[in-house]
């Protein structure tokens, strides 16, 4: 029990801060279509430059720097252009920087890890905190080599923190090393060569209040229609007025529809952001604006009605009714979704998923789920599992920072509240008390079913331990209950019950265990192997 680490209480996670809604822009013409490309090839190659500027400039940059970018750039834009252009690389080099960081942290537990296996004989076992030596001679080499790898490449990343240098590619490094693997990829260099520009374009323009429909740059009116702001060296290609093109094509956005055609009408500020889909020959339209966030209920309030514990798995999420006193109701549910494909096609599996679960919760009248706030950032290094790839992958591939991100924005225009809790033991001690109980006959309980019901009780504040039945002698109420819960404040009520030798109930006498071996048996089947039965052939009479 003194091993167990601190258990962090459960709270209602906050609502979303933002929304993006996405259509398509359908029945472009190929002037219109020329246009784009321009424009976006145009504007992306003044952010690559601003980018290079920014990782030249490191930690030396200033507003002075940054006001000379934007004067450049916007000679060659306009104004509002060049502002999306350096705030976007602003954003990007800080998220180089925040990876950067991560990486040293991920590369000092790595190192850390080996140098402790390391120092330890080979085959020594480990414990369930500190892992073991290394398990043959021939590891325990190759693992001394990665050290001396890991540790230059430590070195290298330490001195471009401290400069200020970031390594960043507009498009991405995956598509840039696909260029040498194009047989591997199933692509031409054709193929290549226009998803590269295509991912190198720049057409997005950040919302401004107070303005016409939202946004000077690319503009929307409620009816559908789309114009862009040409820059400078482009405005001889403008077919209205001040220097703008207009779409021939009509768009509406099926999701959110009115609460985006309400904050245009009011001119409101409304992101938009253009881009092409090489895979698929379409082009699209990304609406995104911000939003108050919404007033999380207490906690109490939102378990009145009880709770659904979800617990997420790399291929379904189990789920299970829990009434307000932590009993599971029903049977347990499961929404299956497949991760084996595409990015698109993963997130439109989890946004299924998800979908179905909160269909139900609204059918079962439940205003609450429960999920568990995972992270494994920290958890899915090499070093950390060594030779458990499957293990390593099957975390690796587990979407728990976008699907609790995802489960909270849909479930907030639901009016359902989403407790994150602490995962900690959860399915160890779920399988423990209720995996068993809960089966039957006609139903199968797995153990993600009864980590389920422990995450919903951990959510109440109830002990995640089932009660312990007391002999059938004091069933009854005549002296009260045997087997009364501990309270909330009692220290380690979450773990098992200790294992303490001897009886529990009064029912067994305090010595049946030493006395039991010892008695002579009142039947021929339990006699003790060494006593030997005799009978007399006659009998003794006087």
């Amino acid at each position: 029990m003194a091993d167990l680490r601190p258990i962090a209480a459960p709270f209602v996670a906050l609502g979303p801060s933002g929304v993006a809604v996405r259509t398509r822009l359908g029945d472009l013409t190929p002037a219109d279509e020329k246009v784009l490309r321009l424009v976006g090839a145009h504007l992306g190659s003044l952010a690559s430059k601003d980018l290079k500027a920014r990782c030249t400039d490191g930690l030396e940059h200033s507003a002075e720097s940054w006001a000379v970018r934007k004067r450049d750039l916007t000679a060659q834009s306009s104004s509002r252009w060049a502002g999306a252009i350096t705030k976007a690389t602003h954003d990007q080099w800080a998220l180089a920087r925040r990876g950067q960081a991560a990486h040293v942290q991920g590369l000092e537990a790595g190192i850390a890890t080996i140098r402790h296996r390391l120092s330890l004989p080979v085959g020594r076992k480990g414990t369930k905190q500190t892992p073991g030596g290394y398990r043959s001679t021939h590891e325990w080499f190759n693992k001394a080599r990665r050290l001396h790898v890991l540790e230059d490449r430590l070195e290298k990343v330490r001195a471009d923190r401290e400069a200020g240098r970031v390594h960043v590619v507009r498009g991405g490094n995956r598509l840039l090393g696909t260029r040498h693997n194009l047989d591997r990829a199933q692509l031409t260099a054709s193929q290549w060569r226009e998803r590269w520009e295509a991912g190198r374009w720049f057409l997005k323009a950040d919302g401004e209040s107070g303005k016409r429909f939202g946004n000077e740059t690319i503009r929307i009116t409620p009816e559908g229609e789309v114009s862009i702001k040409l820059p400078a060296p482009l405005a001889d290609l403008a077919n209205a007025r001040h220097g703008r093109y207009v779409l021939a094509a009509k768009l509406r956005f099926p999701y959110r529809e009115q609460e985006w055609a309400d904050r245009v009408e009011a001119n409101r500020a409304v992101a938009y952001r253009i881009h092409y889909d090489t895979g698929r020959g379409r082009w699209y339209v990304d609406a995104s604006w911000q939003i108050p966030p919404t007033a999380t209920i207490p906690l109490q309030a939102a378990l009145a009605g009880g709770v659904i514990g979800v617990d997420t798995n790399a291929d379904h999420l189990a789920a299970w009714r829990l009434d307000t006193h932590g009993n599971p109701i029903g049977r347990p549910r499961r929404f299956f979704y497949d991760l084996s494909q595409g990015a698109q096609h993963r997130d439109a599996q989890v946004r299924h998923a998800l979908t179905r679960l909160l269909n139900w919760a609204k059918a079962c009248g439940v205003k609450a789920i429960a999920v568990e706030d995972l992270d494994f950032q920290t958890g899915k290094t090499r070093e950390k599992h060594g030779r458990k790839r499957r293990f390593r992958q099957l975390i690796s591939g587990m979407p728990t920072g976008k699907l609790r991100a995802r489960l909270t924005s849909m479930a907030d225009a639901t009016g359902i509240a989403i407790i994150a809790v602490d995962p900690a033991y959860t399915s160890k001690w779920g399988a423990q008390h209720w995996q068993k109980p809960m089966a039957g006959p006609t139903r199968k309980t797995t153990r993600h079913d009864a980590a389920s019901i422990a995450i919903g009780r951990r959510a109440q504040g109830h002990p995640i331990r089932r009660r312990t039945t007391p002999p059938r002698a004091h069933q009854s109420d005549v002296h009260g209950h045997r087997t009364i819960q501990a309270d909330r404040c009692a220290p380690g009520r979450e773990g098992p019950r200790p294992r303490i030798p001897g009886p529990r109930t009064r029912s067994v006498p305090p010595d049946a265990a030493s006395t039991r071996a010892t008695r002579t048996s009142k039947t021929v089947r339990g006699v003790r192997s060494d006593q030997v039965w005799v009978q007399d052939s006659l009998l003794l009479t006087d």
